[in-house]
């Protein structure tokens, strides 16, 4: 299993796709966008799960696809499947502002 300290080790590479949003007319049509890349996503190699969080408060939007740390590579090098077109997706969407993307490690932490 990959450690970054003796202490911190993963086995899950989560890929994450993050927005702000002005109104629910908008984050109804962002959602529509993360709806036709479903299929995409459903194909990539050690897919683990995807996640979809979001804030009514704060107006947050992020998807969350975890890949087994093994085959990161692959999808990395693959331009993280359907990334790109979800991006260019919704910023062409008014309302959406603060498009980034985020690569960070998934554990569960045993109890």
């Amino acid at each position: 299993m990959p450690e970054i300290t003796k202490n911190v080790a993963f086995d899950t590479i989560a890929r994450e796709w993050r927005l702000k949003w002005d109104s629910k007319e908008t984050l109804s049509k962002v959602q529509d966008v993360l709806d036709s890349v479903k299929s995409e996503l459903k194909g990539t190699k050690g897919l683990k799960g995807v996640q979809r969080v979001v804030c009514g408060g704060c107006h947050d939007y992020k998807v969350s696809v975890s890949v087994s740390a093994a085959d990161f590579g692959a999808f990395e090098e693959g331009g993280f499947g359907p990334e790109k077109k979800f991006l260019e997706a919704v910023k062409k969407i008014e309302g959406v502002s603060a498009v980034e993307t985020q690569t960070y490690t998934l554990m569960p932490v045993e109890l």
